[in-house]
């Protein structure tokens, strides 16, 4: 009641006061609150790598890029940022938010699709949560650490087939898989009754779907290399998995294009329940196998359509493609069928209900980077030499023996002669004086960006590791006489992402690295030198090493790029004997966390 007699000014002026108080008081509990909220709980990770996903993406204005690319190579002190916690198994081309908008003709959708540069964050791809340094081979092939793949799906889809389980703090792999849940050994032991699994008869297969790749695996251990491949799908992980246990593998999808292989170049096709519709659309799907497969060698197809219940047509259809191309069928073993390719064009495919018939004279079969499906048969005397399974030679001879297909090049013979001796003579340098860990378990999966004959990785052949080697696709097309020498490859443009799951590598190695990025006609750059290198950091297990040669003035620049993206570089001389004018980098990726 006393309120009632203040005068009016005093009435107004102290309620007017405490709003003012009470603002003032609730502005700075709450900030207090949100101190702890951010310090303490999820929600400020969260915002934490929102906040960090908008400063990457700001930083993917082209100019803006452009810039910090120049700072860094300028040596300019400069930090390349951590990508957002939920980026830890990008892979920009095979990403699903971003193809699932595209056609599902052919699977098309699934395929390689690379965004613009310009819509590509400039930013370093962490690892997840509790990462650990990878498990060593060959303990890896049996099992991995659940921490650095916590994706459990395959695991509760397939583990009754003996895929993987999860076993405390690891994955474990039994070696089973869908069409042989008793293990890989035995149902490759029943594959020797009728196909000469060992010996060094056979030595370069596909594994096509291939799963976690406990098939490609297992033959290691009859010396048969084989490259695993499968797309990007609800399973999440395949490759990430094989590659996590130390068996070769690629992330491709049989849609539209052909598969960047050269022709004529798998010993073996396999298929275990890949459910690829071989002959769909003309049979395009079977075709292209038949160009990647060498003359004589085997196709091997598990599980539906052969003898499938309620797939009779389908089953019928893959035989008469079979015979339309003269495949000798070699056996019909329960829901597995095995044929064996023509050694020469013997049959000609003239009069068949899907309408096949050979390539011209024209057709080079060793286009395969975004190149697309043929409806036409490969002909085998396309290419030129002997390189048929059961004449060329069996392995491991066949490693040095000149390659047939190596004449592609001026003097063909003698630059791989020279090329075979300067990689031994190099790479006992590296292990000797530049104390890189090549042939210790420290190093497993080994990728040759600029692999030309495969010198480096026939120089390994003796250490504990696989070598995928890359020709770039603007390269003279050498793939074909690397795989002759019965060894695994690519081909790929490195201005864009490369097809495998970030942490996929132990070491990188690449020669004239600036070559890689530049126009062999104009001598422009197509791409920048820091994007190259953060996607090698992309795909770098931490911890692991990437080697460089090139010139002193490009290797200054390696460096620099190198110290922004948290590298430990070392810059040595070239090997004494070696002619040119050279550097070698030698660079630790860290193990560092969000």
């Amino acid at each position: 009641m006393g309120h009632v007699n203040l005068p009016a000014s005093k009435r107004v002026g102290g309620p007017r006061q405490w709003r003012v108080l009470d603002v003032v008081t609730a502005a700075f509990f709450g900030l207090v609150f949100l101190f702890f909220v951010l310090v303490f709980t999820s929600l400020g990770d969260s915002l934490a790598a929102s906040g960090r996903q908008t400063l990457n993406l700001s930083a993917s204005d082209p100019h803006r890029r452009l810039r910090v690319s120049a700072a860094i190579e300028a040596g300019q002190p400069h930090v390349i940022e951590a990508c957002p916690a939920d980026t830890a198994d990008h892979m920009p081309c095979e990403d699903p938010r971003l193809n699932s908008q595209l056609s599902r003709e052919m699977n098309y959708y699934r395929e390689r699709h690379c965004p613009p540069l310009e819509n590509t964050p400039l930013c370093l791809v962490p690892p997840p949560r509790g990462y650990k340094v990878s498990v060593q081979w060959p303990e890896s092939l049996h099992k991995i650490w659940h921490s650095n793949m916590p994706y459990n799906k395959i695991a509760d889809r397939k583990g009754h087939q003996g895929w993987m389980k999860i076993e405390g703090p690891y994955f474990i792999f039994p070696g089973g898989g869908t069409m042989f849940p008793d293990g890989a050994e035995q149902y490759i032991e029943k594959l020797g009754q009728y196909i000469p699994m060992n010996g060094g008869v056979l030595r370069t297969a596909l594994d096509m779907g291939c799963g976690v790749a406990s098939f490609g695996g297992y033959l290691l251990a009859q010396n048969i290399l084989t490259m695993s491949f499968a797309p990007r799908d609800s399973h999440k992980s395949q490759i990430q998995f094989a590659l996590e246990r130390g068996v070769p593998a690629f992330v491709a999808m049989l849609g539209t294009r052909r598969l960047p292989f050269p022709a004529f170049g798998f010993d073996l096709v396999h298929c275990s329940r890949c459910l690829i519709p071989f002959t769909a659309y003309n049979a395009s799907y079977f075709i292209e196998v038949d160009r990647l497969l060498r003359p004589g060698g085997y196709l091997v197809i598990s599980g539906p359509p052969v003898q499938w219940p309620k797939q009779d047509k389908e089953w019928s259809d893959l035989q008469a493609v079979a015979r339309a191309l003269c495949y000798e069928l070699i056996a019909v073993d329960g829901n597995t069928v095995i044929w064996k390719k023509p050694a020469r064009d013997t049959c000609l495919p003239n009069q068949n209900e899907f309408g096949l018939g050979m390539c011209d004279d024209s057709d080079d079969p060793n286009l395969a980077w975004y190149f697309k499906l043929k409806k036409c048969v490969t002909r085998m005397s396309s290419v030129k030499g002997e390189y048929t399974v059961g004449t060329i030679s069996k392995w491991p001879e066949r490693l040095n023996a000149p390659p047939v297909r190596s004449t592609i090049l001026k003097n063909g013979a003698d630059v791989y002669e020279a090329d075979t001796k300067r990689w031994v003579r190099r790479v006992s340098f590296y292990k000797n004086s530049l104390k890189i860990k090549l042939g210790t378990p420290a190093i497993r999966n080994v990728m040759d960006m600029n692999a030309f004959f495969g010198g480096f990785a026939a120089a390994l052949n003796s250490d504990p590791v696989w070598v995928m080697n890359v020709v770039p696709s603007h390269k003279p097309p050498t793939l074909d006489a690397i795989f002759d020498r019965g060894l695994i490859g690519v081909y790929h443009d490195w201005c864009e992402p490369f097809s495998t799951y970030p942490r996929t590598y132990d070491l990188i190695h690449a020669t004239n690295i600036e070559s890689l990025i530049k126009d062999p006609v104009s001598a422009k750059n197509r791409c920048n030198l820091v994007d190259l290198m953060v996607e090698l950091d992309r795909i770098l297990r931490p911890e692991g090493t990437v080697v460089v040669r090139d010139t002193p003035e490009v290797i200054e620049r390696v460096a620099r790029v190198a110290h922004a993206m948290k590298w430990k570089p070392s810059i040595y001389n070239k090997e004494p004997e070696s002619h040119g004018r050279e550097n070698i980098l030698v660079a630790t990726k860290t193990l560092w966390r969000l």
